[in-house]
């Protein structure tokens, strides 16, 4: 695998071999917006963006798009759920290339609301018609000489969630599982993991549902061949190690509704009076 990072265009090579690559932009987002990682993954001079993220990251993504593939040459998005910093930056892609987007049933018929009266009427064809609505079981997407598997990663956190997993690199681009809340070198990988839980474990306690959901999602990660795992937000868990590390410390975690009791809901301390 080739690490080196490229400051003069913003990429970092997650993977570089034999006509496949898997980019991570880890800087991309302007503004108060929080950090986010955008993916390009290349084959055979096809191309699939994952979590391409909203309006605070879509002129620079579009610029490094630029650098390696045609618009015309973009096949897919990837989006793993429905967040702003996740998909918001949809209209545009769908108006200036002839993507299609991959994503849970459950947001499908919501996605269309993302895009202006405006857009829609610049489409040659429904937006509808060219989102590709995953069942919550997942499948494997054609692209390129390959595929890429789409893995359920539901309640992790929102409803209807997917994890991609490229075959080839064996990378798993996990979504919000795995974040870590750091400003900068979020390109740089986990080094001591002990070290590195302060900065995901307020985020995993607030945004996964339960701890019966995460031991699902890594009791199937634990059979799969990952190589890297790759968050939309902070560092990369890199070789094996440390990947099941992760699986192990995420397994044992109490989260979500785990933490939640009558104390969390009261009227009477959100303002109401009898």
């Amino acid at each position: 695998m080739n690490q080196a990072i490229i400051p003069r265009d913003k990429a970092h090579f997650l993977y570089h071999k034999d006509g496949h690559q898997c980019i991570q932009f880890s800087d991309l987002v302007v503004g108060e917006g929080i950090q986010a990682n955008q993916f390009l993954i290349i084959d055979n001079n096809r191309a699939a963006l994952i979590d391409p993220g909203g309006d605070l990251t879509y002129t620079p993504l579009n610029i490094e798009l630029g650098k390696r593939v045609k618009t015309h040459q973009l096949d897919y998005i990837f989006a793993s759920h429905q967040d702003p910093d996740i998909i918001a930056s949809l209209p545009r892609w769908m108006m200036y290339t002839q993507c299609q987007v991959v994503t849970s049933k459950l947001w499908s018929r919501f996605l269309p609301h993302l895009a202006s009266q405006y857009i829609t009427q610049q489409l040659s064809q429904n937006l509808d018609e060219r989102i590709i609505a995953m069942p919550d079981r997942g499948g494997a997407i054609e692209f390129g000489r390959g595929e890429i598997i789409v893995l359920p990663a539901h309640f992790l956190h929102s409803v209807g969630n997917f994890h991609f997993y490229d075959p080839v690199s064996k990378i798993l681009f996990s979504g919000d599982m795995g974040a870590s809340l750091i400003e900068e070198h979020a390109e740089q990988p986990v080094i001591d993991f002990d070290a590195h839980i302060p900065h995901m474990l307020g985020f995993h306690q607030r945004y996964m549902a339960s701890n019966k959901a995460c031991r699902l999602w890594a009791n199937m990660i634990r059979d799969m061949d990952v190589e890297m795992m790759v968050p939309q937000h902070g560092s990369p868990f890199v070789g094996r190690a440390m990947v099941q590390r992760f699986l192990d410390w995420i397994s044992n975690l109490s989260c979500g509704i785990d933490l939640m009791n009558q104390h969390h809901f009261d009227a009477q301390k959100a303002g109401y009076k009898k």
